[in-house]
């Protein structure tokens, strides 16, 4: 099996190192290389093309952010962990229209740590439903304008999708997860898989959190629904 490959990008040589060697000890995850800011994350993206990289948002010559920004358009088939010191900020969300898959912690436990790296190596989005319902309440609050994109008509995008693929998208929105997802809609939970999978190959979203971020901005849900 190929072991996923993990660049670690963070201004602070003691956590790059501790995360390194965690998860260079996962059988599964190989780090390629590491990173003390973001023009260097996105050298060591250019030359190693890793599955997935893990960038700190503060970071000294270019912040984790811009670097995110650079490496989610340049180079889409890497998924982006954000670090952050905080649970919820307005770092979280501008890393969310960056293209970045989630983010976790730098606090984190060791064996979440490797759980999130294989999550978002996998497609998935590193976001907890319960987390999801959180950022979508600060993300309708918080973002410049919301209200009035909120208030918009649904973009045409919507049409490509089947009326079975809206109402996932909208139940992704809500925050729930496949399986509640399934009990909503009295379906299997791998039919639910297969709704989420066309939703985003229909709408080219990188997965389920931007599939949040497009349901709200898109008009397909708005604020407080649900």
């Amino acid at each position: 099996m190929t072991p996923i490959r993990v660049v670690v990008a963070d201004d602070q040589e003691l956590v790059r190192a501790g995360f390194g060697m965690i998860l260079d000890a996962q059988p599964d995850i190989e780090v390629v290389a590491e990173a003390c800011d973001g023009a260097e994350a996105i050298e060591a993206v250019r030359e190693h093309d890793p599955d997935v990289l893990l960038l700190d948002v503060r970071m000294p010559v270019m912040d984790g952010l811009e670097a995110a920004r650079r490496v989610c358009a340049e180079f889409p088939a890497t998924r982006v962990i954000m670090l952050t010191t905080f649970d919820v900020d307005d770092y979280v969300f501008d890393a969310l229209y960056a293209g970045a898959s989630g983010f976790l912690l730098k606090d984190v436990r060791r064996d979440d740590l490797a759980h999130g790296v294989r999550m978002v190596a996998s497609g998935e989005a590193l976001l907890a439903p319960s987390v999801t319902r959180r950022l979508i309440g600060e993300f309708a609050a918080r973002r410049p304008g919301a209200p009035e994109r909120a208030a918009r008509p649904p973009s045409r995008r919507l049409e490509q999708l089947t009326l079975r693929e809206r109402e996932t998208l909208q139940l992704i929105a809500r925050g729930l997860s496949n399986a509640e997802i399934a009990a909503e809609l009295v379906v299997s939970e791998h039919t639910v898989k297969t709704h989420v999978s066309n939703v985003l190959s229909k709408l080219g979203l990188r997965d389920r959190v931007h599939a949040v971020v497009f349901a709200y901005e898109a008009g397909a849900v708005v604020a407080g629904e649900g």
